[in-house]
């Protein structure tokens, strides 16, 4: 049996949009598996279909064995879903907080305590139990957003974006209570991240949607290695002639793979040293000049950029979370 496993899953909203188009994935049971996409690529679809908010138009999907149509409730009773926007309530203390969480997991009274003094210990956050939540930092409030979801000690636990919008070093600290809770209570855990390097760094495999269709699913450092070993990116003074430019460079010798974005061109190849003579080369013949040129190992950006044609950047300051929330109840309605 796998943690979470889809059959030729699909959404087809009633404006005609095919937000998952027949997507098949098998999440092993104790594996950290990352789900990466841009905005509208299918993520917050799947994951509401997997946490049972959404009903697929086609195709199945299983959590912790379970079908989230026929069986949604056994699904409910085996999953702790954190969303990105934090749900804790900031007047009440953290404890409280948690209290709250068990009357609506139905969790017999007499282990409440005892878990609650488990996880918060688990998480750090003993001393500050009995403190408001408004009192609270952002990474603490999202420690106690995580540990709600495994107050019940559920077998698969959905993370939606946990740590977008925390500082590096609290982005960190997050991290390692994933692992700690991980370890601890070996649960599989589904995340999804616009971060490469907390994908790298957590996730023992990934898979990469956009447009809805999974373009690749494996690990993180064989994502990285099918690339190729090196990266060679540059920036030209003009797009005049880059067509020409990225025709004639898919053809030279040792280039596995060639973007562009704007004036900025990536290649993947195993020596990016041999490369970088030919490049020089093959611009100078077009009367392109090259601005600038580095040579680097490949990251999971360079993967995401390979397969999906733009970076994975975090959700801009124009991005409303609150706007997408009521498209999403639109597109249900």
């Amino acid at each position: 049996m796998y943690a979470v496993e889809t059959r030729s899953l699909s959404k087809v909203y009633r404006n005609g949009l095919k937000a998952v188009d027949e997507i098949s994935i098998k999440i092993e049971e104790g594996e950290i598996f990352g789900f990466l996409g841009p905005n509208g690529a299918g993520k917050s679809t799947t994951i509401m279909i997997l946490t049972t908010l959404l009903k697929p138009t086609s195709g199945m999907a299983y959590v912790a064995g379970f079908d989230v149509v026929t069986q949604a409730k056994q699904v409910r009773q085996n999953i702790g879903y954190v969303q990105q926007d934090s749900t804790v309530d900031e007047y009440l203390t953290g404890r409280e907080n948690l209290q709250l969480q068990a009357r609506l997991n139905h969790m017999p009274k007499n282990s409440v305590n005892e878990r609650i003094d488990e996880i918060l210990d688990l998480v750090e956050l003993s001393d500050r139990q009995h403190d408001a939540v408004v009192t609270y930092s952002g990474g603490m409030r999202k420690r106690l957003d995580i540990v709600g979801g495994l107050l019940h000690r559920p077998k698969v636990l959905f993370l939606d974006e946990p740590t977008l919008g925390l500082d590096i070093q609290t982005r960190y600290k997050i991290w390692d209570y994933i692992r700690k809770i991980h370890k601890e209570f070996g649960i599989s855990i589904f995340l999804t991240t616009h971060y490469m390097e907390e994908a790298d760094k957590l996730c023992d495999n990934i898979s990469i949607i956009d447009h809805g269709k999974i373009k690749v699913t494996d690990s993180p450092k064989s994502l990285k290695n099918a690339l190729g070993n090196e990266v060679v990116v540059f920036e030209v003074d003009s797009d005049l002639k880059l067509g020409d430019l990225l025709s004639e460079l898919k053809k030279a010798s040792l280039v596995k793979d060639v973007t562009a974005e704007g004036y900025e061109v990536t290649i993947f190849s195993p020596s990016g040293n041999q490369v970088m003579p030919k490049i020089f080369e093959i611009a100078g013949k077009l009367g392109i000049k090259i601005e600038s040129i580095t040579l680097t190992k490949p990251t999971l950006d360079d993967v995401f950029l390979s397969y999906t044609g733009r970076e994975l950047r975090e959700e801009s300051n124009g991005y409303n979370r609150k706007k997408e929330r009521e498209k999403m109840r639109r597109l249900r309605a």
